[in-house]
């Protein structure tokens, strides 16, 4: 197993960790906007691992965390920002370049409203200049998988799997644009907090090392 499949394992197995206590320490203190916005921030990043409609799920139960949480702390700057991350999701994940721009729309709103709160977190900076960019980075990522549909369907007497395979080639790709942004999600707003709280991930097994 090499360090990326690692990494990507132990990402997985720490996210999971965190959307399992932040959904017990909910049922103990539903109030908690620190814990929702976790969780929140949990659902968005374990998105990454799901496929078609799945990850689409994941990513709005990720939104309805975080609107809970802004509803109990409106001020909420890593809350505002999380969402940001999420609707900046949304976009990627719908081909209609509409929809995708009301979800940019969004996403920029929240990411003005957490710099309206800390002012001089480049982070935040960071993240509302590239959702300008979002509408264009859209539009070259549906380019990007129409002209890969019409590559792969050109060898009609390929084997039955290959249809599947594109999917997933396209999938991947759509996540890797998804990355650019929502990637930081946990890295770097609430991840400090949430790994205080729940014990290491266990280390892969055997086989897998």
């Amino acid at each position: 197993m090499d360090n990326m499949q690692r990494e990507e394992l132990e990402r997985l197995m720490f996210f999971e960790q965190t959307r399992e206590k932040a959904a017990a320490d909910y049922i103990r203190s539903p109030t908690d906007a620190d814990n929702l916005t976790r969780w929140g921030g949990a659902l968005l990043e374990l998105a990454h691992f799901r496929q078609g409609q799945d990850s689409i799920d994941m990513v709005q139960d990720a939104v309805s965390k975080l609107e809970e949480a802004l509803r109990i702390n409106p001020r909420k700057h890593d809350a505002l920002w999380c969402l940001g991350n999420a609707h900046t999701s949304q976009g990627f994940l719908v081909t209609e370049t509409d929809k995708a721009n009301d979800y940019f729309k969004k996403a920029a709103r929240c990411f003005q409203q957490a710099l309206d709160e800390e002012p001089h977190n480049e982070l935040y900076q960071k993240a509302l200049e590239m959702t300008e960019k979002a509408p264009s980075l859209h539009q070259e990522l549906q380019k990007q998988l129409a002209s890969q549909a019409v590559l792969g369907g050109g060898s009609a007497a390929g084997p039955v799997k290959q249809p599947g395979a594109k999917k997933k080639k396209d999938s991947d790709f759509k996540y890797d644009v998804m990355g650019w942004i929502v990637l930081a999600v946990g890295v770097i707003a609430w991840v400090g907090l949430a790994k205080s709280n729940i014990p290491p991930p266990p280390p892969p097994p055997p086989s897998l090392r």
